[in-house]
């Protein structure tokens, strides 16, 4: 089962963990079952059309899934998925 991997400041949102198991064949649907089991979080990753915020770093790997196939991209069940928001500063 594939799992993503949550940042510390964002662990609040999925009770605490630093790693979600999800089910999925592709990054979208994966993402898509973490956010069904933890629906407060999808305001924090998705705009208000479902579609990824722009800060949303998805890696699969060292590479960004944006650098692939997208939310499209296969999963094996073994795969780990890291979610990196992008961090601004001055």
């Amino acid at each position: 089962m594939p799992l993503i991997r949550i940042p510390n400041p964002l662990r609040p949102y999925v009770k605490g963990q630093a790693e979600v198991p999800v089910q999925g064949e592709t990054v979208g649907a994966a993402l898509e079952n973490m956010l069904t089991q933890f629906p407060d979080f999808r305001p924090h990753l998705c705009k208000d059309d479902g579609s990824l915020r722009a800060f949303v770093n998805l890696f699969l790997s060292a590479q960004n899934v944006k650098d692939l196939q997208g939310l499209d991209t296969p999963l094996a069940p073994d795969d780990i998925l890291n979610l990196v928001p992008s961090i601004a500063g001055g």
